[in-house]
């Protein structure tokens, strides 16, 4: 837990030493800067992802359950085809499903592609409708509590908990992110007629646009932090860097002295979030 608020209090006091120079006219920030970063720090992640132990713990689980190729048939999949040819004449649903299963089985797909069970278009279009899913549901969860704290006062506002804006752009981020990943990298086994790691540098690049339907400097910088971790300990683990002891220490309470002067001196360029944490965790009395 040590590593993971220092990089949250990094992140913090790098915006806002990137704020505090912005309001100095020291730095003219990029339009659409956001979506840059975002864009290189994914081709960079998957580019690990794809390489052999490039990648461990937490970030690779996350991808792998994200990316990793459907199984062709499992046992249980086969145990349901053959109860479905001795049942009764099939009913609307299961007519529906198995000419889904044919569709996907039977169009094109490259021999290097490992997922069986799916040709490429139908494997990016599920990765899409799996992503916006979970993207939409997560959006859901979060605005929850918010939501049934007015429910007895505002129940109109119980509907705005599955139509509101941010369920589907964060949906269409997540979604396109993985769809445009995996077509990608179908399409560059096409035109190469191989399979390869750099593969996933265009393929992450490209993914990385769809943050345009949800702009986050939050995630984006916790990437980069994230992927500045990963490369450090890369480093350690050849030998090509030397190993601070207690840098997470030093670094966390660099951090923290970043942000507490800017809420004292320049409230202004602090994240609005994390200025509100501080006046519920003092009940008001930084403002003093």
């Amino acid at each position: 837990r040590r590593g993971l608020l220092t990089i949250y209090m990094a992140n913090q006091a790098t915006e806002t030493l990137f704020r505090m120079a912005v309001a100095r006219g020291a730095i003219t920030p990029l339009r659409h800067g956001e979506v840059l970063l975002f864009c290189i720090t994914a081709a960079l992640f998957m580019f690990f992802f794809r390489c052999k132990d490039g990648l461990k713990g937490f970030t690779y689980s996350a991808l792998n359950h994200s990316f990793s190729p459907e199984a062709a048939f499992s046992k249980t999949d086969r145990k349901i085809k053959h109860c479905e040819k001795i049942s009764q004449p099939m009913n609307i649903l299961a007519l529906t499903k198995k000419l889904m299963d044919k569709v996907c089985k039977h169009g094109p797909r490259h021999r290097c592609c490992k997922h069986y069970g799916d040709n490429c278009i139908s494997y990016c279009i599920k990765g899409f409708i799996r992503m916006f899913s979970i993207g939409y549901l997560i959006q859901c969860c979060l605005r929850i509590p918010s939501t049934f704290r007015h429910l007895f006062t505002e129940p109109s506002r119980l509907l705005s908990l599955f139509y509101n804006k941010e369920n589907f752009q964060l949906g269409a981020f997540l979604g396109s992110f993985v769809s445009i990943y995996k077509g990608t990298s179908c399409f560059l086994r096409w035109v190469r007629n191989l399979d390869d790691e750099l593969h996933a540098l265009v393929a992450g690049c490209l993914a990385g646009i769809s943050m345009m339907f949800y702009k986050s400097t939050t995630i984006s910088m916790y990437l980069v932090s994230k992927l500045v971790e990963t490369i450090y300990f890369k480093g350690i683990e050849a030998g090509k860097v030397p190993y601070f002891p207690h840098a997470d220490s030093i670094i966390y309470a660099i951090s923290t002295s970043i942000c507490f002067q800017a809420a004292v001196m320049e409230v202004q360029n602090l994240r609005p979030s994390y200025w509100k944490f501080l006046l519920r965790l003092t009940k008001g009395r930084y403002v003093i």
